[in-house]
């Protein structure tokens, strides 16, 4: 982040000096009220407010119903971009999904700053029927119903941190499971929860509050990212050291590897192959695909200045047809670079300018692919 305050986010500081950033900040003391068991209020700043409530004011077109899956997706719509992605608009503090040819077809704005403000990541649940977003500068995740915009289930509370139940300390990447069942990573607290959403109650916890080092699944340094396996294990991203370790759901570690020529890795996740994809969130920052098995690199990009160049991007991603997507946060879009020619052959928002209408973002800090709705069908009609 590009503020000097106490809010800071999971990316944007340099890693070796996380644990001492905190401390200065006051993390050390307000840990000890949350300990307890009592969240701590935090002040939200114009910054953590961004743009307020906003939309691209898009008359938007009806949905189609469910006809595909993650397994069997939709038809595509080829290149340079094969479907449609949702976005978490972080400072325009609303979700918005473009298609391949860049029309605004679906958007959930703030409904209220209060609870809604921020949202990091968002992730369809497995049948695509529901959205899981995290905030995690507003301490909660919610899911969304996608058909009926609407927030129908929320946890953690507004603009308050802590360590006991219902609380967060930076949320991030979460998940909405199969079984139901929610999987997060909380930052601050070095850990990562599964939650029951018809109770509310932890299940299960890897790491350990006030524990910070890199021991999984027993103890964790500031994960950042969690993502669910087809087998059910997970992927936990750790920013100190670059970790990236597998665990299985009943919580033995299968492997842990550094994330080779990554400085800050953020949101690790499987390729089609077996490999690992990782951005890099620094400026100039990259996209490294690696084989745990032997810690090689197999495919990066990396530009010094220019147009090409990254700033801070948070989250790659290996689309169907084998090229990359990310979001560069500090430039405000959603690039497609192919595979082999390592160019950018498709942008959503406009380089370094932040806006809110048709054609522009405000710090895009996550994204899914739409596969499971075929709307260049229904746009057709």
């Amino acid at each position: 982040m590009k503020q000097a305050s106490a809010q800071v986010p999971k990316r944007g500081r340099h890693p070796a000096r996380a644990a001492a950033l905190l401390a200065a900040l006051g993390f050390a003391a307000a840990a000890s009220a949350a300990s307890a068991g009592h969240g701590v209020e935090v002040t939200v700043t114009p910054e953590m407010r961004g743009a307020g409530m906003v939309s691209s004011g898009v008359k938007l077109p009806p949905i189609p119903p469910l006809t595909g899956s993650r397994d069997k997706p939709v038809p595509s719509w080829g290149k340079p971009l094969p479907y449609p992605i949702v976005i978490a608009d972080r400072r325009n503090n609303r979700l918005i999904e473009i298609a391949p040819d860049k029309q605004v077809i679906w958007e959930f704005p703030s409904p209220n700053l209060k609870y809604y403000r921020g949202n990091d990541d968002v992730f369809f649940s497995p049948d695509g029927s529901q959205l899981m977003v995290n905030e995690e500068d507003n301490y909660d995740i919610h899911v969304v119903d996608y058909d009926k915009r609407q927030i129908t289930w929320s946890y953690g509370v507004a603009d308050t941190h802590g360590r006991g139940p219902e609380f967060f300390n930076f949320p991030d990447d979460a998940h909405l499971l199969a079984d139901g069942s929610v999987l997060s990573a909380d930052i601050r607290n070095c850990r990562v929860v599964f939650i029951d959403t018809k109770t509310a109650r932890v299940t299960q916890q890897w790491g350990q509050p006030g524990h910070c080092r890199h021991d999984p699944p027993r103890y964790l340094d500031l994960p950042n990212g969690t993502t669910p396996l087809d087998n059910g294990d997970v992927l936990i991203t750790e920013i100190p050291g670059s970790w990236i370790s597998r665990v299985t759901r009943a919580g033995h570690l299968v492997w842990a590897v550094r994330a080779p020529h990554v400085s800050y890795p953020s949101d690790a996740y499987p390729t089609r192959d077996g490999q690992i994809i990782v951005a890099d969130y620094a400026k100039p920052g990259g996209v490294v695909i690696f084989d745990p098995a032997t810690k090689k690199v197999t495919w990066e990009y990396r530009v010094a200045s220019g147009e090409g160049m990254l700033d801070h991007p948070s989250l790659a991603l290996e689309l169907p047809n084998g090229d990359v997507i990310l979001n560069d946060d500090h430039r405000h879009r959603v690039l497609v670079i192919d595979r082999d020619t390592r160019k950018i052959i498709w942008q959503y928002g406009v380089t370094d300018q932040p806006g809110h209408l048709p054609g522009s973002l405000f710090y895009p800090d996550g994204l899914d692919v739409d596969v499971f709705r075929d709307w260049k069908a229904a746009l057709k009609k």
